[in-house]
C-alpha cells in the first residue's frame, strides 16, 4: 500500500515519507519537504509499478555512472573513434560537470529542459545543445537495455531553442568551381573530379575499391569508408550504400589515372604512394589546399572550403539540373528525407514560381 507520512526529525524539522512496495515487493520509501510533492510522485511511481517499467531510486545510477557504460557499449560496438572521442567530450566537458551526480531516476523532461538552458546561458550553440542532448539521450537508452532506468526524458523533447544561425552550407561558387577543376594537377586531379561530380564523402573516396568503379557502364558503387584511423570499414548507414553515374570528364580522369596509380593490396583508387589509405589532411593539405590558395578563396587565414563543401557544390548542381529530392537523398546517401531537407530545402526553391505567386497576390488587390 502507498502512503505518505509525517516524519518529524531529531532536529526538530518535519519531512514527509512516501512508501511503496514496487513490483518485486520490496518495500521502498523516499521524503520530501512538502505532503503534496510525495503525493505526486506516489502517483507517478504507482503507474510506473503497475506497467512494470518503475526502476526504484536506489538501485538507479548517477548519470556519469551511466555515461560510462554507454561510452563502454560505443567502444564495444567498434564504433568510429572520432565518433567515441565526440562523445566522450560531450559527457566529460558538459553532462558530468552539470548532471553527472544526478541519479537517472530524479532526471525528468523539466530538468533535461533546465541543463539544456544551462548550456545556452553558457554560450553554446543551439546545433551542439542538440548533440549533447541527443547523447543524453543515448545514456538513457542504454541504462534502459541494462534495467538500470524505465526513464525516457529526451524522447519527443521540444529543447525550443533560438533557431538564427543559418543553416545553408557555404558552397563554392560555379566560377570558384571551374577554377578548381582547372588548376588541380597529378594525383589529386581524378579524386576532386570524383567529389565534385558523384558527391563522395572524403572517407568514401579515400576507401574506394577500384572493383568499385565499373568503367564499362560508367558507375560508381560506394560500399566501403576509411575511418579517420585510417582503417577499412562498413559505411555508417545502409542509406550510404548507393551507385553513382560517372560524367565523360570523371571517366576519362579515372581511365588516365588507373594505368599509373600505386598498387596496393587494398585496391584502393585514391591511395598514398605505398598504396595504403591516404590521410584526409594529405587530401587537404597537399591536394585541395594550394589550388584553394591560389584562387584566393581563403577565410581569415584559413582556405575557404574543404572536401565537404565539393560534395555540396554537386548536390546543388544535381538539383539544379532538375533531380528532385528523393533522388538527392539517394545519390548523396542521406540516411533521411529530412536531412536531405534540412541542408539542401533552400535550393529547392522555385524563384519564378515564387516571383509569378507574388505578382497573383498584387492583382487580388486590384492594384
Amino acid at each position: 500500500m502507498a502512503t505518505v507520512r509525517k516524519l518529524i526529525l531529531k532536529s526538530g524539522l518535519v519531512t514527509w515519507r512516501a512508501r511503496y512496495i514496487d513490483g518485486g515487493g520490496v518495500r521502498r520509501t523516499k521524503q520530501f519537504p512538502r505532503k503534496s510533492d510525495g503525493e505526486a510522485w506516489l502517483v507517478e511511481v504507482r503507474h510506473d509499478v503497475a506497467r512494470g517499467t518503475h526502476t526504484p531510486g536506489s538501485v538507479s545510477p548517477t548519470v556519469k555512472d551511466a555515461a560510462a557504460l554507454w561510452i563502454k557499449r560505443c567502444e564495444d560496438k567498434r564504433l568510429e573513434p572520432t565518433t567515441v572521442d565526440a562523445y566522450r567530450q560531450h559527457v566529460d566537458l558538459h553532462i558530468a560537470p552539470r548532471i553527472g551526480a544526478r541519479k537517472l531516476s530524479d532526471l525528468t523532461v523539466p530538468a533535461v529542459n533546465a541543463f539544456a538552458d544551462q548550456l545556452r546561458d553558457a554560450g553554446m550553440s543551439a546545433a551542439m545543445i542538440t548533440k549533447v542532448v541527443r547523447s543524453l539521450g543515448a545514456i538513457f537508452k542504454e541504462a534502459r537495455r541494462r534495467g538500470l532506468s524505465a526513464a525516457a526524458p529526451t524522447v519527443g523533447l521540444d529543447l525550443d531553442l533560438p533557431d538564427r544561425e543559418d543553416p545553408r552550407p557555404e558552397i563554392p561558387t560555379k566560377a570558384e568551381l571551374q577554377f578548381i577543376l582547372n588548376k588541380v594537377t597529378g594525383r589529386w586531379r581524378p579524386l576532386v573530379l570524383v567529389a565534385t561530380f558523384c558527391g563522395l564523402r572524403g572517407s568514401e573516396l579515400r576507401g574506394l575499391r577500384w572493383n568499385d568503379v565499373d568503367l564499362q557502364t560508367r558507375k560508381i558503387s560506394v560500399s566501403q569508408r576509411a575511418d579517420a584511423s585510417h582503417r577499412i570499414g562498413k559505411l555508417k548507414s545502409k542509406a550510404g550504400y548507393r551507385s553513382i553515374h560517372m560524367p565523360p570528364m570523371v571517366l576519362q580522369a579515372l581511365r588516365e589515372w588507373k594505368l599509373v596509380c600505386p598498387k596496393g593490396d587494398l585496391g584502393l583508387v585514391f591511395p598514398n604512394k605505398l598504396g595504403k589509405v591516404e590521410s584526409h589532411s594529405n587530401v587537404l593539405e597537399r591536394g585541395l589546399h594550394p589550388v584553394l590558395l591560389a584562387g584566393g578563396m581563403i577565410a581569415a587565414t584559413a582556405p575557404k572550403y574543404g572536401m565537404h563543401s565539393l560534395r555540396h557544390a554537386c548536390a546543388s548542381l544535381w538539383i539544379e539540373s532538375g533531380y528532385n529530392p528523393k533522388q538527392i537523398q539517394k545519390l548523396m546517401g542521406h540516411s533521411s528525407i529530412k536531412v536531405t531537407f534540412d541542408v539542401y530545402g533552400h535550393l529547392f526553391a522555385d524563384d519564378k514560381a515564387d516571383q509569378r505567386a507574388a505578382e497573383d497576390v498584387q492583382k487580388l488587390l486590384g492594384v
